[in-house]
């Protein structure tokens, strides 16, 4: 018998037909502790294959049906088609909420009083004047080498100008353990600054102008946009209808629970490396390449349409309807992008078309979305890193809770080995 079955009332039943024994483990939140598949043993059977006395594994490739840690900051249920961050809808922050309420609800759990609210946003603030190493980094690239390359190259130099915050450096080997949270929490705060800072001055190099300075009394969305030069002509200030359309459209990306980025970061921090650092490993999964193709030569698998399909949904991402509202606005106030009209066109097909209803296959949010940075006037050479940063937030989120709350292990995955045995090859050679 395996497991306290004392506070759950639902458990799995397994027989080992190896060795005949029983195993009966709990059940909970509709998943099962890994650990108790370790005490399944062939107890050194020789008829077993590759480490016999090794407990079970479970063969997952690519994390299909493997969650790795537990969270209560965002919960998307992709059969209903709904998003919460902790315990409210994205409807109803997306309605009724700006960017910074939501940064803060999810790391910190709450929605923060407008005290709380203004402390974030003068920290926030406080880091988006990147140290002159950086500056001088980015600046040494063409103005049209690639923007990730960039990025990747002013995290190292934000890492290089403050060699602090680095553990091995500072020789704090257990500085992010999470013991002391006032520092998780300053590196968090810090990471998100310190990547808006750089975004804008890559935005900035690939068109060989200087920076705007940062307004310490204004709104982190207010300030990543007046750092970017998107200002209006006649006051120099950004525009009150765009910085409301880039902080709804921030909030629905804001997180989207352990996805494949938020997992390399989670999985770099596990080693108690730095959080700049970290974000290389991170913005690394991102920069993915883009492909276009036609509904025939998509069902034809001579091309994959990429903003279609989504692991989790199996029906429409409660995003789509909200950013579909705001490409609706930017019409309305004459920003249209041709793009729109195609994508909207393979979207008409696809929603009809029986290779896609059949398997579930709708449009997601990134592809929805890309057509709102370019209708607020973002080239679309930019537009994958500033998607990349506002997920920031949630990334944090994520750190902090597996470092304060559950001082999660190093992240080491096992393999299922299915080659010979040394000493098979020994045998078939004569020795």
């Amino acid at each position: 018998m395996v497991g306290d079955t004392s506070k759950v009332s639902s458990t799995l039943d397994i027989l080992d037909n190896r060795t005949g024994r029983q195993y009966n483990i709990p059940i909970s939140n509709n998943a099962i502790d890994a650990k108790y598949l370790q005490a399944i043993s062939a107890d050194g059977n020789s008829h077993v294959q590759n480490r016999p006395v090794d407990g079970l594994r479970v063969l997952d490739p690519g994390f299909q049906s493997t969650a790795v840690t537990k969270s209560r900051i965002t919960y998307v249920d992709g059969i209903k088609g709904t998003i919460q961050y902790r315990m409210y809808s994205i409807e109803d922050l997306f309605e009724h909420h700006d960017f910074e309420e939501v940064v803060y609800l999810l790391i910190w759990g709450a929605l923060p009083s407008l005290e709380r609210k203004l402390s974030l946003r003068n920290a926030l603030n406080e880091g988006l004047r990147p140290p002159a190493l950086v500056t001088e980094a980015i600046g040494t690239f063409p103005s049209d080498a690639p923007p990730f390359s960039m990025v990747l190259a002013g995290l190292a130099a934000y890492a290089a100008s403050d060699p602090s915050s680095i553990p091995t450096a500072a020789n704090r080997s257990g500085m992010y353990q999470g013991g002391d949270v006032g520092v998780i929490d300053e590196a968090l705060v810090r990471t998100i600054s310190s990547m808006t800072a750089i975004v804008a001055l890559v935005y900035y190099r690939q068109r060989n102008r200087v920076i705007s300075a940062p307004n310490p009394q204004a709104s982190f969305i207010y300030n990543v946009l007046l750092m970017m030069g998107f200002v209006d002509v006649e006051t120099d200030k950004p525009k009150r209808t765009m910085i409301e359309s880039l902080e709804r459209l921030w909030i629905l990306y804001c997180d989207h629970e352990i996805t494949n980025s938020t997992a390399a970061f989670l999985h770099v921090a596990s080693t108690l490396a730095d959080p700049i650092s970290r974000c290389s490993a991170y913005l690394a999964s991102g920069n993915v390449p883009l492909h276009a193709g036609m509904i025939a030569d998509i069902k034809a698998k001579k091309y994959r349409l990429f903003g279609y399909g989504h692991r989790i949904y199996r029906t429409v991402d409660p995003r789509n309807k909200l950013i579909k509202a705001m490409l609706k606005e930017s019409e309305e106030h004459g920003r249209q992008n041709p793009l729109l009209a195609v994508a909207l066109e393979i979207d008409r097909i696809a929603s009809t078309d029986p290779y896609f209803t059949s398997r579930n296959l709708q449009a997601n949010a990134d592809l929805y979305g890309s057509f709102v940075y370019m209708a607020l006037g973002f080239e679309p050479d930019i537009v994958a890193a500033m998607m990349m940063l506002s997920r920031m937030p949630g990334v944090m989120a994520h750190w902090r809770e597996t470092r304060v709350e559950q001082q999660c292990p190093l992240w080491r995955p096992q393999q299922v080995y299915i080659g010979c045995d040394a000493q098979d090859v020994r045998a078939s050679k004569g020795y």
